[in-house]
């Protein structure tokens, strides 16, 4: 398998760097130390993380939604995650960074399961695959593609996979029969081996109650306050994107400011303004 190339930060009092894997992630849970993660699809946004006091990155399969266009996650394949995963590794050469297992890459045969998620550390370069789900099926999932030594990431809650079953992007459960369930859905995957739980579109209560049970570091997508972290999509938290849930806030207004971008260029070469002498290559003379 791959070898997991660990980002070094300095944000400790000493000279000496943190080293970013499974086991730091584990003792910033236990050390109350809020985790930060960030999604990243390319290299050029890899390197901006890069630069970054984040922790970590995920390479999500919502790529399908901000960056190729689709209505949702479900059209994605196995080598499009490759593909992006590749990229940002490219650009984070340092970054621990977890990336998705597409739909279907892990719902049919163990073995393909396996091969999938081999696929994804050793091509994809990642440092950990995602799964979504807590059924019996998935936790057999989990428990095999731990056994290939590669680390797990459980994502449980409002999962994007089963937006047709859930009949939309609908906030999970809000019934006492529904928490029950989930709540024990984040008992089994950590049971099954996974390091670190995505908690999406939950109500707070049971964010908080799954960081209290669970052993392991939980990241929160619209699941409240009491997580052990947060994660977000990188064009959500730059107002970069189509879409605004309810759970995301704006760090930055990018479309305007790429709108207005293009909008003053356009309006100085129709101008004739650009490109203006600074800007022109002249030949080279012999004076």
């Amino acid at each position: 398998m791959a070898k997991e190339t660990p980002r070094l930060m300095t944000k400790n009092n000493s000279d000496q760097p943190i080293v970013l894997n499974t086991a730091h992630f584990l003792k910033m849970k236990e050390s109350g130390e809020k985790i930060s993660m960030i999604t990243a699809y390319d290299y050029a946004m890899a390197k901006c993380f890069a630069a970054s006091e984040a922790d970590l990155i995920l390479v999500g399969d919502s790529l399908g939604m901000v960056v190729l266009g689709y209505d949702n996650t479900l059209q994605v394949t196995l080598d499009d995650m490759i593909h992006h995963s590749k990229a940002v590794r490219r650009g984070a050469p340092d970054s621990f960074i977890i990336t998705d297992m597409p739909y279907l890459s892990y719902h049919l045969e163990i073995r393909e399961s396996k091969a999938n998620a081999a696929r994804i550390m050793v091509e994809g370069r990642a440092n950990a695959v995602k799964l979504e789900g807590g059924s019996a099926s998935r936790i057999e999932a989990i428990k095999a593609i731990v056994d290939c030594e590669i680390p797990v990431c459980a994502h449980i809650g409002l999962t994007p996979q089963s937006v047709n079953r859930f009949g939309g992007y609908k906030v999970q459960g809000k019934t006492a029969a529904a928490h029950e369930i989930i709540f024990q859905e984040a008992l089994s995957v950590e049971a099954a081996g996974a390091f670190m739980l995505v908690l999406e579109g939950i109500p707070e209560l049971l964010g908080q109650e799954i960081s209290q049970a669970v052993k392991i570091p939980t990241i929160g997508i619209g699941a409240g306050r009491y997580t052990d972290g947060q994660v977000l999509v990188c064009n959500d938290l730059l107002g970069y994107a189509d879409m605004r849930p309810k759970f995301v806030k704006s760090w930055a207004d990018l479309n305007s400011v790429v709108t207005n971008a293009m909008n003053e260029y356009s309006r100085e070469v129709k101008a004739g303004s650009f490109p203006s002498p600074e800007y022109i290559y002249y030949p080279i003379t012999n004076k």
